[in-house]
């Protein structure tokens, strides 16, 4: 595609002038017209840059482009420029953020890759490329490709390396974004900032997990302060990795149950799915799990008068039906 003068000269000054943020963001604001702050030396270089990065499957997003997302220019430190692989005509839609800590409870991420696929059909879902949260977040939406994920290094590294696959089916599907050139490698410092583009690109989030310190916590935070609507699931007290959620939840966050409880506040609904109870002492533990939250197979056997061997059989029937969820040390809770 074809930069103006305009874009190679943001472009020159963010990526190769060695001037910082700030630096940038005062000349900026100094001049009318971005293009003057290059010399046609340092605009043939921009020229080069991005040529390099049109070889490696890369474009580049300015503060001048057309296509730089609209509630991402209003927060008061919007990247000067975006590096971006895949489906560039992602960035004009609609997004809505979920997150959640690496180690999300297995009913948590069950409830998240459900409500990341519904509301998928509605907004381009956005997040980062973590296990847990972001995982859930992942599987969700990926099928449909309205997905973009955040790194939190250069697009031609992968954090975690773990997910260098995940990050090429993610490429065939949806959208890399990035602040910072291909090679950057992840620094500890980068995560809060990129923390504040998944806030400042969507019009809400969604925490599925977090502790005390957890960097969804800092995404909410962030989207609090750009006046974006705050969503967290509801966990039992006691549970560590919930209580950042219930803190938020505490705070005026929305409590989140299914993605009707997201998409009304929008304006919206999800497309109807008719859902068939399970008949018989299947459809008694799914009821129960409904009233009751996360419960253990003992727990459900003595209750409805069944051998634990019969309920443990009947809970992994719900988990292949979608109905149930597995949490560790025998619990269960219904999805």
């Amino acid at each position: 595609m074809k930069y103006t003068k305009e874009e190679r000269a943001i472009i020159y000054l963010s990526a190769m002038s060695g001037k910082d943020y700030r630096s940038c963001v005062s000349l900026l604001l100094s001049s009318q017209d971005p293009a003057t702050l290059i010399t046609e030396e340092e605009d043939r270089r921009a020229a080069e840059y991005l040529s390099e990065l049109r070889r490696r499957g890369i474009f580049a997003v300015t503060l001048a482009s057309d296509d730089y997302p609209a509630a991402l220019k209003q927060i008061n430190d919007p990247p000067l420029l975006l590096y971006g692989a895949g489906r560039r005509e992602l960035l004009s839609r609609k997004m809505f953020c979920i997150v959640g800590s690496r180690i999300t409870p297995p009913w948590a991420e069950k409830i998240g890759k459900e409500l990341s696929r519904t509301l998928s059909e509605q907004f381009v879902i956005v997040t980062g490329l973590a296990e847990g949260g972001d995982g859930a977040a992942i599987a969700g939406a990926i099928e449909s490709g309205n997905l973009i994920c955040v790194l939190p290094c250069g697009l031609g590294q992968c954090y975690p390396a773990a997910h260098a696959g995940l990050k090429e089916r993610i490429l065939q599907k949806g959208l890399l974004l990035s602040e910072y050139p291909p090679d950057t490698v992840a620094a500890k410092y980068v995560f809060h900032a990129r923390n504040r583009i998944l806030a400042g690109l969507s019009e809400g989030v969604l925490v599925l997990s977090a502790g005390e310190r957890s960097g969804a916590l800092i995404t909410a935070s962030r989207a609090l302060d750009y006046g974006r609507d705050v969503f967290a699931l509801p966990y039992n007290p006691g549970i560590s990795r919930g209580e950042g959620c219930n803190e938020l939840i505490k705070k005026g966050a929305f409590l989140v149950t299914d993605a009707e409880d997201i998409l009304s506040v929008y304006g919206m609904e999800s497309a109807p799915r008719g859902e068939e109870m399970p008949e018989g002492r299947e459809g008694e533990i799914v009821t129960l799990l409904r009233s009751n939250g996360e419960m253990h197979a003992a727990q459900i056997a003595t209750m409805l008068g069944m051998k634990i061997f019969e309920a443990t059989a009947m809970l992994s029937s719900l988990e292949l039906k979608g109905l149930a969820v597995k949490s560790g040390g025998n619990k269960y809770s219904a999805v």
